[in-house]
């Protein structure tokens, strides 16, 4: 095929593709892609393991519900409360809304109410340069495991 062929090829597709469908299917996050995008980056730590590392001592907890969930149900014992739409401020040193207990090498561990909001919100810390974050799920499962918990 010649130069020309291939460019006259080229022209055809491009006048004859639907180019909003184009876009959707190749290139338009959804929420099930950017969920999917985000449980294969921030691995899923198992509650009981979670546990023993609360009582360790060795991670950071985030839950990133908001308050008025967290109020009804109660949190993990000691862990940050930090709503995922502001977790870019409070991750990034630069802002005046930075946590301090956010340090880049910390074992960060983070729960919402199913799981979801915590693996994206892992995935986020992992874009921002965060190194060893995880999802532990949701909340009720840790309650049901009988993990500490703050009222």
């Amino acid at each position: 095929m010649t130069i020309m062929a291939c460019s006259d090829a080229i022209v055809w597709r491009l006048k004859n593709i639907n180019y909003a469908n184009f876009i959707e299917r190749n290139f338009m996050k959804t929420a099930k892609s950017s969920l999917e995008a985000a449980n294969q980056v921030v691995p899923r730590i198992e509650v009981k393991e979670a546990i023993k590392k609360h009582g360790q001592g060795s991670a950071i907890f985030i839950d990133v519900r908001d308050g008025l969930e967290i109020a009804e149900t109660g949190t993990i014992k000691d862990a940050l409360k930090i709503p995922r739409g502001f977790i870019e401020f409070a991750a990034d040193s630069e802002t005046p809304f930075h946590n301090k207990a956010l340090e880049k090498d910390a074992e960060i561990i983070i729960v919402c109410a199913a799981g979801g909001m915590a693996a994206l919100t892992g995935h986020t810390l992992i874009e921002m340069g965060y190194k060893n974050v995880s999802n532990v799920g949701g909340f009720a499962d840790w309650k049901n495991a009988d993990g500490p918990v703050d009222s």
